[in-house]
């Protein structure tokens, strides 16, 4: 008993220690951030109104002149990439090519970004059915929407679902984010469903955060991969990977990151399985 305790106390005393270098670096950090923010910023003012004074200076004729009041300031623009390829452009890249190679007669989803892996699908293919307990008012071309809790699935058959996707929503089921009903074990339910209604043969295709396992409560979950593994125990891993900011990392270890912790959910793992 002592030894338990001792191991207990090991893992409590880890946790507090982590915790506090986390709470001491945060606010350093975002105080960081901010003057980088005021500082672009004042230069981006700066740069504004030079090219200002060159563009009124350059511009020979009535049309498209500055006027009083119609300003837009565009401050900072200038020190940015082309285009962000943050961690959900990489997810969503990952799941939409791997389903337009398996191109299924029909493909569902629950809870993904409809204005990116879905306009991704969605550009492809005209058969498309979404599952969402928040409503949608929008109507998309090719796109059937269900309002429904995807904890239960329920209406929908056993082993229907050829090809089914749930990018970055599991983790949040049950913590009200939503409007969902609190349920600790909703992310588990949803789980055990998606195998019910997935059919012989069919693919599922899921990410959700992966790290050191714990709740960052209300926003999500984050699982070890080995929890998703095991969980869907009737389905075959076809493929483990990772997303972050940087990039994918195909095919790795399923305990690569294991221990990483206060990724604040922004490292995903991406499981391909088929039933």
């Amino acid at each position: 008993m002592s030894k338990e305790k001792s191991k207990i106390e090991i893992v409590k005393d880890k946790i507090r220690k982590h915790r506090v270098v986390f709470q001491l670096t945060l606010p350093l950090f975002m105080i960081g951030k901010n003057l980088i923010n005021c500082y672009n910023k004042f230069r981006g003012r700066r740069i504004f109104y030079k090219n200002l004074r060159e563009y009124k200076k350059k511009n020979q004729s009535n049309r498209f002149i500055r006027e009083f009041g119609y300003d837009c300031k565009c401050l900072t623009d200038w020190y940015d990439s082309a285009g962000p390829t943050k961690v959900y452009f990489w997810q969503d890249l990952w799941a939409a090519k791997l389903i337009n190679i398996k191109n299924p007669g029909k493909h569902y989803d629950i809870g993904s970004r409809i204005d990116g892996f879905i306009s991704n699908l969605a550009s492809n293919r005209d058969s498309i059915v979404l599952i969402d307990i928040r409503p949608l008012e929008a109507k998309i071309p090719g796109v059937d929407f269900l309002q429904a809790d995807a904890t239960s699935m329920e209406g929908i058959e056993d082993k229907s679902i050829e090809s089914i996707s749930a990018l970055c929503s599991l983790e949040h089921f049950g913590l009200g984010r939503y409007g969902d009903p609190i349920d600790p074990d909703a992310w588990y339910k949803a789980m055990k469903s998606i195998m019910r209604v997935l059919s012989e043969g069919g693919d599922l295709y899921l990410s959700v955060p992966i790290g050191w396992e714990h709740l960052e409560y209300n926003a999500h979950r984050i699982f070890y991969p080995q929890t998703i593994i095991e969980t869907f125990n009737e389905l075959t891993l076809v493929e483990f990977s990772s997303a972050n900011d940087d990039g994918i990392e195909y095919n790795i270890d399923v305990h690569k990151y294991d221990e990483e912790r206060y990724n604040r959910g922004r490292r995903f793992g991406l499981f391909h399985f088929v039933k």
